[in-house]
């Protein structure tokens, strides 16, 4: 199989894997770990929401499973950058954004194979939700690193967008290239915006406490 024979959603699976892969990657910089490090973040956070997707729609074996190729997708991110990540100013930076691209990317093809298992469009949105997150999630707790979810700018937020967008667009009849395209402009748009000018929602703020006599 060559690259032209990809369809819009297997590309856009591969580049979700491989944008994660290279976040996770990033992060095994910053740590400055050695090369195995770094093909481990790079494959755990590469394949991590995949796998959740898989599990919970009990597609087993998960995808990498019976297709290896994403594993050597991750090893070759992974490789990538050990040997360049001096080359960047702000590993970080370019981390968060890349963290962006693969939520927008997962996000959508999480919702195409949660309707193509189930025809649920809750499901769609859900897995589409989680497969986007958690590879982000996991990354962050195994660098030790603060999570992507405690951020205030919008994230989590970002992936239902997306999903939910194309979900949407596929249930009106739209093209599957035309959902996919839709829903991963919007979700990018709403992470990039949360990043580029800190788009957030109100906050929680707690009230006082009332006093024990006012109860009575």
């Amino acid at each position: 199989m060559t690259f032209y024979d990809l369809t819009p959603l297997e590309i856009l699976d591969y580049a979700g894997v491989a944008v994660f892969a290279a976040t996770g990657a990033l992060s095994a910089s910053r740590k400055q770990l050695d090369l195995i490090g770094f093909l481990f973040l790079a494959a755990v956070t590469g394949i991590g929401g995949g796998t959740l997707r898989d599990v919970i729609l009990g597609r087993l074996p998960v995808f990498w499973v019976m297709n290896p190729t994403y594993i050597l997708v991750c090893v070759a991110m992974g490789a990538l950058v050990y040997f360049t990540a001096h080359l960047f100013e702000s590993r970080y930076r370019l981390l968060v954004w890349l963290d962006a691209v693969g939520l927008a990317a997962y996000g959508v093809m999480g919702a195409a194979k949660g309707l193509a298992a189930t025809g649920s469009p809750t499901v769609a949105i859900v897995t589409g939700t989680l497969t986007a997150a958690f590879g982000g999630i996991l990354r962050d707790v195994l660098a030790n690193e603060p999570s992507v979810l405690l951020r205030p700018e919008i994230y989590v937020t970002a992936a239902l967008v997306g999903a939910a967008l194309f979900t949407g667009a596929h249930a009106f009849g739209a093209p599957v290239w035309a959902a996919s395209l839709f829903g991963f402009v919007m979700a990018l748009a709403i992470r990039g915006g949360a990043l580029a000018f800190g788009w957030t929602f109100p906050p929680y703020r707690p009230r006082p406490g009332r006093h024990p006599d006012d109860v009575m």
